[in-house]
């Protein structure tokens, strides 16, 4: 009888025979691999090479969470997502850079972080790997000076909504953003299991 496999995420590298840049972008690049397979055939895998990015489930003490609204232009829509960014500071920890979000998108700081998950956004197109955190113990931004914000995220709309009503939102496909999804799901269990959100492990 074969031994049941074990069900966990495994990083592997495959023999890259060589690589291009396809298409070098502002933050992102296009990559071309030739990749040889365990069967010896050589195969291209084009996807986007990206540098990863953060986002932030911000609780208030009532148990609400922080979503804000922005315009996500491949999506040709307005989408409902948790602060979030890119890693795109080099050397910057995920925790630091999360942080820096919850400050420039919603003027807003934490004393509690806490780390909720890793996932692979796009794991057949891109190599972009997410972590989402939580944040607690809020207060208003004590820095001078507000974040000046531009672009898309001159036009956010923040809401706090009941945990169980995002839940709801999600299941009924009316949130669709992945770090929205993700997040929210994963803050709802974690808040079931036993020893709640103070059972995460502590990211500062």
């Amino acid at each position: 009888m074969n031994q049941a496999p074990i069900i966990s995420d495994q990083p592997v590298n495959f023999p890259v025979v060589r690589s291009e840049v396809v298409f070098r972008g502002r933050i992102w690049d296009v990559v071309a691999d030739a990749v040889q397979l365990p069967s010896g055939t050589t195969v291209r895998r084009e996807y986007v090479r990206h540098p990863g990015a953060v986002a932030v489930i911000a609780a208030d003490p009532a148990g609400r969470v922080l979503l804000q609204r922005q315009y996500r232009h491949p999506a040709r829509a307005e989408l409902w997502e948790p602060p979030a960014g890119l890693l795109d500071l080099p050397g910057e920890p995920a925790v630091t850079a999360a942080q820096r979000e919850l400050w420039e998108e919603a003027d807003l700081e934490a004393s509690d972080w806490r780390r909720l998950l890793t996932f692979n956004s796009s794991p057949g197109g891109a190599s972009e790997v997410i972590e989402i955190f939580l944040a607690r113990d809020l207060r208003p931004a004590s820095s001078d000076g507000r974040f000046e914000r531009t672009d898309e995220e001159a036009r956010l709309v923040p809401v706090w909504l009941e945990l169980d009503q995002a839940v709801r939102l999600v299941m009924a496909g009316a949130l669709r953003s992945p770090t929205a999804v993700v997040g929210l799901l994963a803050a709802a269990e974690a808040n079931r299991s036993p020893g709640g959100w103070d059972a995460l492990p502590k990211a500062v």
